[in-house]
């Protein structure tokens, strides 16, 4: 039986540490992650039993909202940390089995495998004249998977009937909505450790059916492009792909956001490409939209923040932007928000100098004439302005800022190309 191994000690320690490490918000229950190792010691031994004999009844999932970029929401469902820990110990076992066979052009929540990696295998199709792109993006996915479709995948490989009415009762949890239990009839909600392992397992088939038709392709999760030569061939691949996906797999194509273009006008996991002999990675447009709203309210005058905590802020979100983007073969963005970012920070401490005298102090102990400190320090214009002025710019400059501890994104960028 596979539930033994998932509820082996060796297994269920892995998944406990995984839950503990990840964190996370709580579920329905209101249990922390910290409080989940004196759950397990005082009730383990029945919630096992109960995991054996096939009687055990998750909770239902927290719904909570994410805003998106295009304005809408995406929607998570948060287990409790119990049922995160036994859907992670259920991951842990079904991946060594199902991972094996997934596709090669599969990139998404696999081991050893990155967003990265599906990049490069796209720049790599457009390089050899693929430079036309079916971009299929699925309606809800997470929300729209066909319950029954999912559980016949898994009973052609899955033997124990307690594992896969272990599944179906994950899946048929229910979510809880303002204190209300709403039934899930499909869907795998975003937010268990499960749901990735479930989604890749549903679109093996799509990979499969494609790989059988010799397109070249790239995947990852739900994220979908499909590699041509020619708008004709590409409309044809999208007729007939749209017509597996809701006929077979019983999933909905949003035909508003899917298109068929040339590669350089769309969009893939945050990145894009440049048209040239040679294609280069670029950030998305959209991306770089996402990273200025980020910074604007990591700046933001009214915050209230110091200094130093407005720079420790802005370190940790660019050390983890930088290190995602450091694929994009466009240095020049980095440096020009570089500035841009010097610039916020400039607006912010004229701000927090207020007073005319303060202006004047600082900007006379940076060494500025006392003429000029009194000229820019009785300024009216506006902060923004100010900040972009000659003397601002001159004495709170890049050498400055570096002082204060500032990490530079086109410097992180180069020492990271560097590893790489």
């Amino acid at each position: 039986m596979l539930m033994n191994t998932i509820l082996s000690k060796p297994n269920m320690l892995n998944a406990l540490k995984r839950v503990e490490r990840n964190k996370g918000s709580h579920g329905v229950d209101l249990m922390p992650v910290q409080n989940l190792r004196r759950h397990i010691l005082h009730e383990w031994q029945v919630i096992r039993e109960n995991l054996l004999q096939g009687t055990y009844k998750p909770d239902p999932v927290r719904r909570i909202e994410i805003p998106k970029s295009d304005g809408g929401v995406r929607l998570l469902g948060i287990p409790t940390v119990m049922d995160r820990m036994i859907q992670q110990s259920i991951t842990q076992v079904l991946s060594l089995i199902y991972d094996p066979t997934f596709s090669n052009h599969s990139y998404g929540f696999r081991p050893n495998r990155s967003a990265h990696d599906a990049i490069k295998k796209a720049k790599g199709y457009i390089r050899d004249g693929y430079t036309w792109v079916v971009d299929l993006d699925l309606e809800k996915f997470f929300d729209r998977v066909n319950h029954d479709k999912l559980m016949g995948l898994l009973a052609k490989t899955i033997e124990d009937k307690v594992l896969l009415r272990l599944i179906r009762s994950y899946l048929n949890a229910g979510i809880m909505i303002q204190g209300v239990k709403v039934k899930s009839e499909e869907g795998t909600p975003q937010g268990g450790p499960l749901s990735p392992l479930l989604s890749n397992i549903v679109l093996n088939e799509l990979d499969k059916e494609l790989e059988r038709r010799g397109l070249r392709f790239v995947r990852y999760a739900d994220d979908c492009q499909i590699y041509v030569r020619t708008p004709k061939a590409g409309k044809r691949v999208m007729e007939s792909v749209t017509s597996f996906l809701e006929k077979k797999l019983k999933l909905k194509v949003n035909r508003e956001k899917s298109a068929v273009a040339p590669s350089w006008k769309r969009t893939f996991l945050g990145f894009s490409f440049i048209a040239s002999r040679e294609p280069k990675v670029r950030i998305a447009l959209k991306s770089i939209k996402r990273f200025k709203q980020k910074i604007r309210s990591l700046t933001s005058r009214s915050s209230g923040w110091s200094m130093e905590t407005r720079i420790r802020k802005l370190n940790q979100y660019i050390m983890g932007w930088v290190g995602y983007f450091q694929l994009a073969d466009t240095p020049s963005v980095l440096k020009r928000m570089d500035s841009w970012i010097r610039r916020r920070l400039r607006m912010c401490l004229w701000k927090q100098w207020k007073r005319p005298k303060t202006r004047i102090r600082k900007l006379t102990a940076l060494g500025v004439p006392r003429w000029k400190a009194y000229e820019w320090g009785l300024s009216r214009k506006g902060y923004w302005r100010i900040a972009h002025s000659p003397v601002l710019h001159k004495t709170l400059d890049t050498s400055f800022w570096k002082y204060q501890g500032l990490l530079s994104l086109s410097h992180r960028y180069e020492k990271l190309r560097q590893v790489s």
